[in-house]
Formats: C-alpha cells, structure tokens, sequence
C-alpha cells in the first residue's frame, strides 16, 4: 500500500520510544510505501487535498533513522492510507487538519478516522462513561471549580486539551493557588479546565493500556518520578512492565465497540487504580515499551487492522 504519514519533525525523534517510527518501521517491512509531511504542509487546492513531503525510508540507526526523498507535492487521494500521528495541542491547527483529512473518507483511510479524533479529544470522550471515571468537572468558571473541591478535597486541575503532562497540578483541600491558577490558564486562553479527585493510587503508576480495533493488547505503568504527581514520560516518568488486571478488562469491554465502531484503531487509555482518567485517540504513545516488555508487536497488530479494512 501507499502510505503517508503526517507527523511532527521526524529528525530530533527518539527511535527507541516513538510509536509512530516503529509504526512506520513495521509498514516498511510489510512492503508498504512510506511518504512524510509536515502538518503545516497539508492542504486543500481546489477540490484536491495534498500535501508536500518526501518518500521515506527509516532503519534503526541512531542518527541516521531517516532518508528522505526529494520534496515533492502529491495528491493524499492517491494513497490507500493516511496516518495523523502530529502531537497535540488540540487547537484550532489540529482541528483543522481534522476537516481537511476527513475530505479523504472515500478513496483513503485516514488512522485514526479524523472526523471522531476532532470529535473525541482525551479528556472529553471519558464523559460518556462516568461509571468509569474519578468525579470530574470541565469548566471555566470559578466558582464550578471551587465547589468541586469543596465537595471531593484534593483535586488535580489541568488544561482541557493540554498534552504530555503540561500544566497539570495537585491542588490540596486547603492550597491557597486554585484562585491564582485560574486567574493565569483564563489569562492566556479562552478554553475551560478540567479538574478531577485527586488519586492518591497514582503513586504507584498511571497505567497506559493499548487497544487496537477496540481489543486490548497489553499495558505499561508510568511511574512518577521522586517528588512528581504526573506520570507522563515526557516529564520523566518511568516506565514499567505490568499486567493488564480484570478491571482493566472491564474498561476496555465497555469503550471498545465505540472506538472500534469510530474507527479509532490505535488508542491508549489511562487507568488510574481502578479509574479511567485519559482516552487517547490523537497520538497515543507506548507500543515500543510494550514491545521490549512482554514481546509483544503492536505495530503488526495495528496494520493487520488496517490492512483488513481496506480489504
């Protein structure tokens, strides 16, 4: 198949960590073609959405993990299918590839389906299944958030689409900052926070669980390090082998037929204890420590779903 693959620069990547080089690395193997592009390079030209970007060839050297071709404009109709692998912010930028990519639904199948990625940011699509989650409130006004405290104690408070652990912060019963924080994230943007009970379980990992076509496939434990409330591994959390547990099971029972029925192949959801906090459809991360942990190749598993589809 002919491949695209919208990312962030592939250059500076970790080989060893990012889901989408090992993603590309499993198409390559499978004969597929790979073609690259950067999400400002995407485009609607009358009637036709293109992208320009460069062939590529990726080997796991260090360094040395890209060839590119030369630049070139291509018409993304053209390709079988079409991976929308750019990292968050969820802004207006992102949601706007999402119009133009979902333009494509008749001749290419675009990972994950754009239309419900724009329609199921992380921590919204949890709203749809409170028996799962921790008390949660999305608001911007202060008084909502201050009440919410009042009734749960401890609180995390986080930007609604934030990513990677940025702007999160635990707010005890009695922190004087609550009235501070909102005074700085309403200062600089228009969106509401989300604020959830705070999980003391979290001491001991934030579970990242991996589903591919609505089935689980394994999990990784983040491990916050000394000193930090968030687990994410871009602020430094560690990861660990663990095992999915029953209730794990029960979670992704109960959201994986909608996310297999939206076309949202490639998912890690955040489970907290016993508690669903995160699902991410955007550019869910983890399949390379999953791999290195239990043996299993969830990139192979992801393009069997993909290759069944188009079949």
């Amino acid at each position: 198949m002919k491949v695209a693959i919208q990312m962030d620069p592939i250059a500076p990547i970790n080989i060893e960590a990012d889901s989408t080089f090992r993603i590309a690395e499993e198409a390559q193997a499978r004969g597929h073609s790979l073609f690259y592009y950067l999400p400002d390079a995407l485009a609607y030209e009358e009637g036709r959405i293109t992208a320009r970007g460069r062939s590529l060839k990726v080997q796991r050297e260090v360094g040395n993990h890209a060839t590119l071709g030369e630049m070139e404009s291509v018409d993304l109709a053209d390709f079988d299918v079409v991976w929308l692998r750019q990292d968050p912010p969820f802004d207006m930028h992102y949601i706007t590839t999402t119009h133009l990519l979902q333009r494509l639904s008749k001749t290419t199948l675009v990972v994950n389906d754009p239309f419900w990625v724009r329609n199921f940011p992380e921590k919204l699509l949890v709203l749809d299944f409170p028996d799962l989650t921790p008390p949660t409130a999305v608001a911007r006004d202060l008084a909502t958030l201050k009440a919410f405290r009042d009734r749960h104690g401890d609180i995390i408070l986080k930007p609604l689409y934030g990513n990677g652990g940025a702007g999160i912060f635990k707010l005890a019963a009695d922190d004087r900052n609550l009235t501070s924080l909102h005074e700085l994230f309403t200062g600089f943007s228009r969106e509401p926070l989300i604020v959830q009970k705070y999980l003391p379980a979290v001491s001991k990992g934030d579970k990242r669980v991996i589903l591919v076509d609505g089935e689980p496939v394994g999990a990784i434990n983040r491990v916050p390090a000394e000193g930090e409330v968030r687990s994410n591994m871009h602020v430094g959390g560690r990861p660990e082998q663990v095992a999915l547990t029953d209730r794990d099971r029960e979670i992704c029972a109960k959201i994986g037929p909608l996310l297999r029925e939206k076309g949202q192949i490639f998912v890690g959801i955040d489970v907290i204890g016993d508690w669903l906090t995160e699902i991410n459809v955007t550019s869910p991360t983890g399949i390379q420590e999953l791999e290195r942990f239990d043996g299993i190749n969830v990139a192979a598993q992801i393009w069997e779903a993909i290759e069944a589809r188009r079949a």
